[in-house]
């Protein structure tokens, strides 16, 4: 029985890791997370209790997010037999989730936020704000990151060969 529980364990994972969006999300539905329309996810890290995660729509949650979704409480094993602490994580509508972010339990982020690259988000992340460090604090609002993010558009061209040759020399100069 255990090979058996082993073996979806690992099809689940693989399914997560190289499935298609769509096999992903049917995947993570089937496992009890609850995802919005037209989302993007590139983890497969949605710990021991994946119900109690919720994503909203158009929601993209980048590779190697960890969700937590449960505290340490392993010291007092000993004196409280059955001592547990769990907690939802909630991401809002219209959110971007950075690259190797930590999402600990009891967190709602959103609507509208974006949580910055390998953060470890311990509380709520307040709508129309962007949050990066450790623990994650808010350093701007969406506005403003509108802003930053159009003044450093570069419009590159859809053929792949072209978009290399326009960026190599946009950042190596004419050495690219």
């Amino acid at each position: 029985m255990r090979h058996i529980m082993g073996l979806r364990h690992l099809i689940l994972k693989l399914k997560l890791r190289y499935g298609s969006q769509e096999t992903v999300i049917r995947t993570l539905r089937k496992m009890g997370v609850r995802v919005g329309e037209r989302c993007r996810i590139y983890t497969a890290n949605f710990g021991g209790e994946p119900w109690l995660i919720r994503i909203g729509n158009h929601v993209c949650i980048s590779n190697d997010v960890t969700f937590v979704n449960h505290n340490l409480n392993w010291p007092f094993q000993d004196k409280y037999e059955s001592l547990t602490a769990f907690g939802k994580i909630d991401i809002r509508d219209n959110c971007q989730i950075g690259v190797n972010v930590t999402i600990l339990p009891n967190v709602t982020i959103g609507p509208n936020a974006i949580v910055g690259a390998g953060s470890v988000v311990t509380k709520d992340v307040p709508p129309d704000t962007v949050v990066a460090g450790n623990p994650a604090r808010p350093i701007c609002s969406m506005a403003e990151y509108e802003k930053k993010c159009v003044a450093r558009h570069i419009d590159i061209p859809s053929d792949r060969d072209a978009a290399r040759a326009l960026l190599e020399c946009h950042f190596w100069g004419e050495d690219a």
